[in-house]
């Protein structure tokens, strides 16, 4: 027995025998971890975000990957057995910078940056075995992205963009009366496409601004007698 004791008190060597013991406890680690980020993932994938299950399901395993071989690699001889897990905040930094995006007048890509960064933690948690603590930040995760969100927009507190789109025939006076609309609601005019469907003119415009204000403007010009359908949709670009 004392023998078996100080054959598994030894470094790391990479024998069979031990792999076999680090596989066995780092098979749920991994597991937990992938299906935490595919959760936080399908949250992301659901408002069709780049960074999706299949993005934060890699993060997330990756990071619990990275834990475990940090503790691994080190042995039980040394104490520093977080070096190469505390790499891993430098390299999702890199990752998420790369999804934050300057475009028009306002940064979009914020909260994905921020969804990848947390995520890549709770896999570093689930690496190092803290389910418990790894799935009560899932929830707030999925809580944070998801209700938190809703209750901004009912409340009328979060600005978030809307593509507007008025249909007419006459296509000088759907502008003016666009442009009325918009100084009446004290907003700047800006980014007009226009285009032609037969004989049905179309103009569409973006606007960043709050539910109220979205709910004020399209009363506004829905009661414009040049326009004579309005539509609005999603802005592909909002975060």
């Amino acid at each position: 027995m004392s023998t078996a004791l100080a054959w598994f008190a030894q470094p790391f060597d990479f024998s069979w025998i031990q792999q076999v013991v680090v596989f066995s406890g780092a098979f749920s680690r991994l597991l937990v971890a992938c299906l935490l980020g595919g959760l936080i993932g399908l949250e992301r994938e659901a408002k069709r975000k780049a960074a999706g299950v299949r993005t934060n399901l890699l993060i997330s395993m990756g990071s619990a990957f990275f834990t475990l071989l940090s503790a691994v690699l080190a042995g039980d001889g040394n104490p520093n057995k977080g070096q190469v897990a505390s790499n891993i905040v430098q390299g999702i930094g890199f990752l998420g910078a790369g999804l934050i995006l300057h475009n028009r007048s306002r940064i979009s890509g914020l909260t994905s940056a921020a969804s990848v960064w947390v995520v890549a933690s709770i896999g570093m948690a689930c690496g190092a075995g803290l389910y418990a603590t790894a799935v009560l930040a899932t929830a707030i995760v999925v809580v944070a992205l998801e209700i938190v969100g809703i209750l901004e927009r009912r409340a009328s507190i979060k600005i978030y963009p809307l593509v507007y789109e008025a249909r007419g025939h006459d296509h000088t006076a759907m502008l003016q009366s666009i442009l009325d609309a918009m100084d009446k609601a004290g907003e700047r005019l800006a980014n007009i496409d226009s285009d032609t469907v037969g004989e049905l003119q179309r103009v569409s415009f973006t606007l960043t601004a709050t539910k109220k204000q979205h709910a004020r403007l399209h009363t506004q010009l829905i009661a414009e007698p040049a326009i004579e359908a309005l539509f609005n949709f999603r802005d592909p670009e909002e975060d």
